[in-house]
């Protein structure tokens, strides 16, 4: 079960984010064709890269993310401050979680016609995910995996009103949508896939047995949405049950980050609580959507250029043992060069819409 926990929940998480983002980034029925082309080559370009960094930390840190950075900054001779990366991604779970939740639960609300304010209905929401983040893990990615294959079949059941695949130009703005689905919407550099790969790492010498299928899941969580959308009461439920239990997954390995890390349980559920539960202010979403997707950038944008720049170069070549130094070299470069820009990139031409 181990091997393919991280590639299973790889999956469900990122078919989760995206359900809950589609919305705010007006892909929820378009479907472009440009655009999908444009989100696998961020995939490939971004999200690749990135799954490798997780495990290659993971193979060399041997515990969680937050916990590892402290020993990370030690053996580059960095400054503590790199060590902020690892609280923005511990913070930033919850918070994507409770994003999830308000997005997903307003649209349930709008479709079922209920008569309760919708910031009402995600303090609802968000209460039972939190309760539910006491199950054992291996329940809580079953059941999320059970509720994702559930709402493709009956949000096809009951038809989904997609728009006809068609082409239209390129835009500048397209890349910050398709840079926030392979980044954010996977979530990779929240450390996920670093702790729960964590056992795989060690069991393999190549990065690659356990990246490329955590890679892979995602590339089909992209796919499978490219076929679903919610046009109906019994579809809108199905994908709400489902978002609750995958906040509260998202929730449970935030907590076990704090747990390794030693911070008491007081602080625990305050980081928790407060990240979940401030989506319950009244017209929100108009401002935490966009933070929610700059926050994510910037996290990914922060541990490429510490592992690019700041990290010896030694430090994780033999974590990664590819086959060939070029493999090894492409991918620095990626880390180094590509991801900084394309991220930077996506950031101004976000702000850009926003403006």
């Amino acid at each position: 079960m181990s091997r393919w926990l991280s590639p299973l929940m790889a999956f469900c998480l990122s078919f989760m984010i995206i359900a809950g983002l589609a919305p705010s980034l007006g892909i929820q029925l378009d479907r472009q064709i440009d655009f999908w082309i444009l989100w696998l080559v961020s995939m490939l370009i971004l999200a690749l890269p990135i799954t490798y960094l997780e495990v290659a930390l993971a193979k060399r840190s041997k515990t969680t993310a937050l916990n590892a950075l402290s020993s990370l900054t030690r053996d580059a001779d960095a400054s503590q401050s790199w060590r902020i990366v690892g609280w923005l991604a511990v913070v930033f779970i919850p918070f994507l979680a409770g994003g999830i939740l308000s997005n997903i639960s307003q649209s349930a609300v709008q479709f079922a016609q209920l008569p309760v304010a919708t910031n009402i209905a995600f303090v609802g929401v968000a209460v039972v995910a939190f309760a539910l983040s006491f199950v054992p893990r291996q329940i809580l990615i079953a059941l999320t995996a059970l509720g994702v294959v559930l709402s493709l079949v009956v949000a096809n059941v009951f038809g989904t009103n997609l728009q006809a695949w068609h082409v239209t130009p390129v835009e500048f703005s397209e890349w910050s949508k398709a840079s926030i689905l392979a980044l954010v919407a996977t979530g990779l550099g929240l450390g996920l896939y670093w702790q729960t790969s964590l056992l795989n790492t060690q069991q393999h010498n190549e990065a690659s047995k356990t990246a490329l299928p955590i890679w892979i899941a995602q590339i089909l969580a992209v796919i499978a949405f490219g076929f679903f959308a919610v046009s109906a009461q019994i579809p809108a439920y199905t994908l709400l049950f489902t978002a609750i239990v995958s906040a509260a997954l998202l929730l449970q390995l935030a907590k076990e980050q704090l747990v390794q890390r030693q911070t008491s349980i007081v602080i625990q559920f305050v980081v928790l609580l407060a990240a979940l539960l401030v989506w319950a202010i009244p017209n929100i979403l108009t401002i935490f959507n966009p933070l929610l997707m700059l926050w994510g950038l910037v996290i990914c944008l922060i541990y490429a250029i510490f592992v690019g720049w700041i990290m010896k170069i030694s430090h994780l070549r033999k974590a990664m043992n590819f086959s060939s130094e070029a493999f090894y070299n492409i991918w620095r470069i990626a880390v180094r060069i590509v991801i900084p820009l394309a991220i930077i990139l996506a950031i101004v031409a976000y702000i850009g819409q926003l403006i």
